[in-house]
């Protein structure tokens, strides 16, 4: 609780306000919000008085929680977005195709939409997601000097963030650094690969998370999102990379994996999940292209994998085109 000089209508003279914290509640689009707030009250008479700064910070507040009720990206996140890409407000709202001033609107707090909202996080989250946009709208940017420094800020942030996050993400940049023309079907697939058979050489895990028993074969959910946008389109290339951030041992597999498996199209690959019991399995009696969100068992990878290291003889990671071979003359 704490005190300042304002005029209270009621004594009709300036007074201390006494500030104090107060559950408040308010309207926004018909709907009732809850939001921890502020109130003043006047120091003699108890009624309560106007703050200017007060009322806007209950604003901000109640916004806040509206936003975050509803999904809507924060205004801290909007407003840090020029400076994370190196683009001006108005080439920003220009390149997502948007009027001229709406990304500035939004940055003085207008509300966006679910939609626009959706596609703010995406541009915050993923520089991947940002630098595709930058190469396919460039043309409506008003010089190719803003094109290049944006482009030359997203790449130092890729670059700069390689190795900072989980192995998966790591394991995706050195496949897209090393692969050309590689579609989000087949990442998927060359992910779940590299997880089985790091594991039955040496019987571990390359990454925490868990794929799922999708209509297409073994997929990463987050991933998916990362790159929906791309659909049957290879994704962009990573530049470079610095490989010494995997281990002897981690990059043997990735590099087996990438040229005995990935030398394969999505389809293919998904037809190679398809005839391995992890998927098989974990779908168990679902319909042919019914969705399901089943997560094939890390315990379910690990036993198939041993099993395929063991009947083919594997004694490194080089060793399997022996299998990736097999596969594609059965099918």
């Amino acid at each position: 609780m704490n005190a300042q000089k304002v005029f209270c209508e009621m004594c009709r003279e300036y007074v201390d306000g006494i500030i104090k914290e107060k559950k408040l509640s308010g309207k926004i689009r018909g709907e009732e919000y809850h939001y921890k707030g502020k109130i003043a009250t006047c120091s003699s008479c108890g009624s309560e008085v106007y703050i200017a700064d007060i009322n806007d910070e209950n604003l901000r507040e109640l916004y806040k929680t509206y936003r975050k009720k509803n999904g809507i990206i924060s205004l801290e996140k909007i407003k840090s977005l020029p400076e994370k890409y190196g683009i001006g407000k108005r080439p920003l709202s220009l390149l997502l195709g948007w009027g001229e001033h709406t990304f500035t609107r939004y940055c003085e707090g207008d509300m966006p939409s679910r939609q626009y909202s959706e596609i703010l996080t995406r541009l915050y989250d993923d520089p991947h997601y940002y630098l595709k946009l930058l190469e396919a709208n460039k043309e409506r940017l008003t010089s190719e000097r803003t094109y290049l420094k944006s482009k030359e800020m997203v790449e130092r942030l890729l670059k700069c963030t390689v190795g900072t996050g989980s192995k998966i993400d790591d394991a995706i940049a050195y496949i897209l650094n090393r692969c050309e023309d590689i579609t989000p079907l087949a990442l998927q697939k060359s992910l779940y690969y590299v997880q089985g058979f790091y594991y039955a050489f040496f019987k571990e895990f390359l990454f925490e998370e868990d794929c799922q028993a999708w209509a297409h074969g073994p997929v990463y959910r987050d991933v998916y999102a990362r790159y929906a946008d791309y659909k049957f389109d290879p994704i962009t290339k990573v530049e470079s990379f610095d490989s010494s951030i995997f281990s002897t041992k981690e990059k043997a597999v990735l590099d087996g994996v990438i040229k005995s498996i990935c030398c394969y199209s999505g389809k293919i690959l998904e037809l190679f999940t398809h005839n391995e019991t992890p998927w098989i399995d974990t779908r168990g009696d679902l319909p042919d292209g019914s969705p399901s969100d089943r997560i094939i068992t890390k315990e379910l990878i690990g036993e198939y994998f041993v099993r395929i290291k063991s009947k083919y003889n594997m004694e490194t990671p080089g060793d399997i085109k022996k299998y990736s071979d097999d596969m594609f003359l059965m099918l």
